[in-house]
């Protein structure tokens, strides 16, 4: 008989830094065989461009959550075609809006197709610490992330003063008083979690996701040419974010590639080496309704042309 392969999922919401630790293991394990399956919300993916390199396989699930069913038989047939590829890891780093309840009824369907393949170790969640309080208020999504995790992994815990951290930690704890919580630093994370069996902290069964065709965020994708300043860039993103659950993307900025990423209130900017056409793409917390603040505030402090998707 086969090996199994070693599955872990990784969730959190959108801007926590999955795809940051997600770079990091594939780096510290790049001795072992790896796979990923990488699920974005928007028709282009941004964070697959990122994580992009020789060594390790990648399936890429745009256009919705792996977990609704408009995209769970992708998820399960990308599954079944990673099992076919001698691996001794698959990491899915799911959607931020993504709701894994449904995670065990999945596995299921995967095993009755292809036989017991994988060894189920465990969702990892990654919690912003920073904006973790906020966003628990706001999306039952959150929520669910946590009760269907493992482990935590807490990040951007230098963002925060400790009487923060402690009602942070004393929310996670009032949702699943038995997952193990760690904090991250900068995306790295102790290694001794792929030796234990997280699986021994699962208490709650699969149940119904909350993510649907009817409920699934807007996307806005923006393609232009030109380069753009940081001042404008600022602008602009002030100018929207209100309306936005996370605006990401790569552009030139004052002549630099760089990296662009609006979580909350924060707009990060770094250089990057990856360089094709500029891109923002804009996860909308109204719908439609934000295309039309999007186009003025553009041409108002931007200045370049552009096209909406």
């Amino acid at each position: 008989m086969n090996k199994k392969i070693d599955l872990y999922l990784l969730t959190g919401f959108l801007g926590a830094g999955k795809t940051t630790l997600l770079t990091n293991i594939l780096n510290d394990l790049s001795e072992k065989k790896l796979g990923v399956i990488m699920n974005e919300f928007g028709r282009i993916s941004i964070d697959g461009d990122i994580i992009r390199k020789e060594g390790f396989e990648l399936i890429e699930i745009n256009q919705g959550s792996i977990f609704c069913s408009c995209l769970k038989l992708n998820f399960a047939h990308g599954m079944m075609e990673m099992a076919e590829r001698d691996l001794d890891y698959l990491f899915v780093e799911s959607s931020g809006l993504a709701d894994p309840s449904n995670i065990g009824d999945i596995l299921a369907g995967v095993s009755d197709f292809k036989g017991d393949v994988y060894n189920y170790k465990g969702a990892i969640c990654v919690v912003d610490a920073e904006n973790f309080l906020e966003q628990l208020e706001d999306l039952e999504t959150v929520e669910r992330q946590i009760r269907h995790c493992h482990l935590v992994a807490l990040s951007k815990t230098d963002l925060v003063d400790d009487d923060k951290l402690s009602e942070v930690i004393k929310r996670i704890r009032e949702i699943n008083q038995i997952v193990p919580i760690e904090t991250t630093n900068y995306g790295k994370l102790d290694y001794g979690f792929l030796e234990e069996d997280l699986m021994k902290y699962h208490w709650n069964e699969s149940e119904d996701t909350t993510n649907t065709p009817e409920n699934k965020p807007k996307t806005i994708m923006i393609e232009f040419d030109e380069d753009i300043t940081i001042s404008g860039l600022e602008s602009f993103v002030d100018s929207v974010k209100r309306d936005a659950y996370r605006i990401k993307g790569f552009a030139r900025v004052d002549g630099d590639w760089s990296q662009i990423d609006v979580v909350g209130n924060r707009l990060h900017i770094k250089e990057t080496a990856v360089g094709e056409r500029p891109k923002l793409v804009v996860i909308s917390k109204i719908g439609p309704q934000i295309i039309r603040p999007i186009a003025h505030n553009w041409e108002n402090f931007i200045r370049t042309p552009m096209k909406m998707k």
